[in-house]
């Protein structure tokens, strides 16, 4: 049977380790805390993530990643995306030479503006054809529950993608393949940013022209961003662009959009924060971004304008009078 390992058991790293157990994989999770393992471990659920959720038989956890990733045909790699790094080099050495590494994760590295498969690449030292993204309108908690949902599964490997299409394929989850590794992984963690921005615009009590705007010129955001960078443009109209960003702009079980709307009603991140929330990724991941399009010269106001918002002081109201006093041009 297909052996799979989980870096992280968070609700999306569990989710995504339910869905390989449905599909007939052996998965283990690994988590840092040694409780939440043993919790797993004995109630087969994720109390402290997803709770109420039963996890199958097949599933199990444990809190030495070496041990996690032995004989692991996938290693997926389901932390936050600015901890990548630490968290994957004290486990590199143990990963077997044959492994798939999977990212889940939607961001772009603080200082080095790297993308997840760049970093994993990097620490790792595999090939780029021994990464795949996952990727997509992928709300933890509805794909736990078992409600229909599509992904994408990226991989410049077109048949290592294929593989692990097959080894997540359920009567509830439907991975779709794709070779444009750029794009989706772009698409994944520019809709982090327009989130938080749609979320501000819900605070604030805007309406949903609002928010469709601020979408769709998102949308063309990640677009601009992505196409300098060598993706294909038809990436950001499938589920890993315009799907993925509908479902994180919309949902309230979005981390990003519920952070921003807490911001639009006056709360401040220190604030939020002390609140024990997960992590929303596009808080940090902005100043990242907007580093990476200005080292290409994109134009991107709406993640300029958050990046002011939550790093430089800006408040929700300057943000939205600064953003419809720019200068009018063709869509």
């Amino acid at each position: 049977m297909t052996r799979a390992a989980v870096l992280g058991t968070g609700s999306w790293g569990t989710a995504f380790g339910k869905v390989l157990a449905d599909a007939g994989c052996d998965v283990v999770l690994w988590s840092r805390r040694e409780e939440l393992a043993r919790a797993v471990r004995d109630t087969h659920e994720n109390p402290d993530y997803l709770p109420g959720i039963a996890l199958p038989a097949n599933l199990t956890a444990t809190s030495d990643a070496a041990a996690a990733v032995d004989g692991a045909e996938f290693v997926v790699l389901a932390v936050p995306s600015q901890s990548l790094r630490d968290n994957l080099v004290t486990v590199a050495d143990a990963i077997g030479p044959g492994s798939l590494l999977v990212s889940l994760m939607k961001g772009v590295e603080l200082g080095t503006t790297k993308r997840m498969s760049e970093v994993i690449c990097e620490v790792a030292d595999v090939p780029l054809e021994r990464v795949a993204v996952v990727t997509g309108p992928n709300l933890a908690k509805e794909i736990a529950s078992g409600q229909p949902a599509a992904t994408v599964v990226a991989c410049t490997d077109l048949r290592a993608a294929e593989r692990l299409q097959a080894a997540t394929l359920t009567s509830y989850f439907r991975p779709y393949t794709n070779t444009d590794v750029v794009g989706c992984e772009l698409g994944g963690a520019v809709k982090n940013v327009i989130a938080l921005a749609v979320g501000m615009a819900d605070g604030m009590g805007f309406g949903d022209n609002t928010k469709a705007s601020l979408i769709t010129r998102g949308l063309a955001e990640t677009a601009r961003l992505g196409t300098a960078l060598g993706a294909d443009p038809l990436t950001f109209s499938g589920l890993a662009g315009l799907g993925d960003l509908v479902a994180t702009c919309m949902s309230p079980l979005s981390r990003n959009r519920t952070f921003g709307e807490k911001l639009g009603r006056g709360q401040t991140i220190e604030e939020i924060l002390a609140q024990k929330q997960q992590t929303a990724e596009g808080v940090k991941s902005c100043r990242s971004i907007l580093a990476l399009a200005q080292k290409y010269d994109v134009d991107m106001p709406i993640t300029e304008h958050v990046v002011a918002l939550c790093h430089d002081g800006m408040t929700p109201v300057e943000m939205v009078k600064s953003i419809m006093r720019r200068d009018t041009k063709s869509e």
